[in-house]
Parts: C-alpha cells; sequence; structure tokens
C-alpha cells in the first residue's frame, strides 16, 4: 500500500539569493551544503541560549537556485521574521510561498513522479517515508492528516510546534541527534554552544519516546507520575498512541497520566542510543 496525504498545518518558505547557503549554514542545527535536488535536510532554528524554536525541511528547488523550507504553518511568520534580523548585507531574500506540503509513505506513490513535484526521502528515518512539495493539494492523496499524524507518532518522530516547548527544550532532548537533524562537524551556527556541551557531557535528563494508553491521551503538558513523583510530560498524541518527555530510568516502571495507564514503547533506534550511552557511563564510572 502507498500513502499520501496533504498536510494543511504546513507551509513553505523560499530563500533566494546568492548567500542563501552560507546565510542559512551559520543559523541552523544541520549542514545546508548537504541540500540537493533529490535530497533535503532537517534542521531546527534554536535561541542564542541553546533552545528549540522552530525546525524544518530544507530542500533545493531543481528549476532554480532558492531554498525552499517546509515548515509549520503557524511559525510562518515567526520564522521569516527571526531570519530577516540576520540578513545584514548578505545577498538573499526571504519569502512565503503558495507551495504546498505532503507526506508519503509505504510503497512510492504515482504522484512522486508528478510534473512540478518537489521531492526527498524524510531524513529523519527509513521509514518514514518522502516529503513532496506542490503546487495545490494532490488530488490522488489516499489518506489524510490524522492518519500521517498515527505514522509519524508510531515511529517517534516528532512535531516541533506539539513536541518542543518553545525556548526550552533541548534538540537532544526530541532527538535531533538520533534523526539526523544535527551536524557536529559544521561549525559554529546560533545556538550551537549548549547543543555540544549538552551531548558532550552527558547531560540529556529526558528523551521524547512514543507512549500508549488504555485510553485516549490527554491533553499536552499534562504530567506524568510513577507513584508521587512527577517524571515526565504529555506531548501530541493520537487517541491511544502519543509522545512524552520522559527520564529514561522510569521506562519500567508503572506511569499514569490523568488516571490512566501510560506505557513506553521505545523504538529500536533510541533504545540502542540509550544502550550505548550507559555501557560508556558506566566505564567512565568504573575507568574502563
Amino acid at each position: 500500500m502507498s500513502y499520501l496525504a496533504h498536510l494543511p498545518d504546513r507551509a513553505v518558505i523560499a530563500i533566494r539569493g546568492e548567500d542563501r547557503v552560507k546565510f542559512l549554514q551559520g543559523l541552523v542545527s544541520n549542514d545546508v551544503t548537504e541540500v540537493e535536488p533529490g535530497k533535503a535536510v532537517w534542521a531546527a532554528l534554536l535561541t542564542a541560549q541553546g533552545r528549540w524554536k522552530a525546525d524544518f525541511f530544507i530542500f533545493a528547488d531543481p528549476d532554480e537556485p532558492c531554498l525552499l523550507l517546509d515548515c509549520a504553518a503557524s511559525q510562518v511568520e515567526m520564522i521569516v521574521t527571526t531570519l530577516s534580523r540576520f540578513r545584514l548585507r548578505a545577498d538573499v531574500t526571504i519569502q512565503p510561498t503558495r507551495l504546498v506540503v505532503h507526506a508519503a509513505w509505504g510503497a512510492l506513490p504515482d504522484v512522486m513522479t508528478a510534473e512540478n513535484a518537489i521531492l526527498a526521502p524524510d531524513p529523519r528515518l527509513p521509514g518514514a517515508g518522502w516529503r513532496l512539495l506542490l503546487l495545490e493539494p494532490a488530488k490522488t492523496a489516499k489518506a489524510d492528516a490524522a492518519e500521517y499524524d498515527l505514522h509519524r507518532l508510531v515511529l517517534g518522530l516528532p512535531d516541533g510546534v506539539r513536541d518542543c516547548e518553545p525556548e526550552k527544550t533541548l534538540l537532544l532532548e526530541a532527538n535531533f541527534d538520533l534523526l539526523n537533524g544535527i551536524s557536529w562537524t559544521k561549525g559554529c551556527y546560533m545556538g550551537q554552544e549548549l547543543t555540544a556541551r549538552t551531548r558532550y557531557r552527558g547531560l540529556v535528563k529526558r528523551r521524547l519516546v512514543p507512549v500508549a494508553s488504555e485510553a485516549p491521551l490527554p491533553p499536552v503538558g499534562t504530567p506524568i507520575r510513577s507513584g508521587d513523583k512527577d517524571v515526565g510530560q504529555v506531548r501530541s498524541s493520537h487517541d491511544h498512541c502519543g509522545l512524552a518527555f520522559l527520564r529514561p530510568e522510569v521506562f519500567a516502571e508503572h506511569l499514569e497520566a490523568a488516571g490512566h495507564r501510560i506505557v513506553p514503547r521505545v523504538p529500536v533506534w533510541l533504545a540502542s542510543a540509550l544502550s550505548e550511552n550507559e555501557q560508556k557511563k558506566n566505564g567512565e564510572e568504573t575507568g574502563a
């Protein structure tokens, strides 16, 4: 089966001009030089203190020298305003477009070869599918935004505006380090110092993890408790599936939110990373 869904809560910003790559490279968490037609990069825009502010997929327009940012529609104005503050004398223009965003997963859908479709694999996980930018909503869409939402929740993929807390969340807490959202070799960018320090000092105290519940999950921000202790927080959800910030040491404990049992469903990619981190920590403590 192939699935294609229009995502009406997403929008596209265009960055044009000779300095577009250099300009964006100094502001976002990932390596913009890797963007090319057919290859998108997922990156975050941080505060100067290294906290999440926005994230987006960066595409290269195959028909003109232009970068395209697939971002949350609710953040377009903020992103354009923020980037424009850093433009100074750079040869760039930053403006919204009328392109619409789609997600595809499963088998390759026919629209992938449609004329004027700008597309690339979702760079976060192989099973995530593809991102597509089209001139108008696809008439061949076989799914909707709610079905895509369930798909990404099961995989553990964050939706920035719903899963990250503005000017509070660290990128490693939202698994940007494990989902190809950070370049550790590109050099400086806004907020880079705290992001690097968090990694090298092992300061990640919580992670965004898929969870399931016996009842529809409560609203974003609902505390998750283990006994009489607050150990996490519910983020985005769809019926009985969702994401939550939790401390890794409580994954095996009895957890509740709003009186209902919460069960972490740790994906393989996250479990492997947590295991490696624990082995490294134990080795440092024993001097191995």
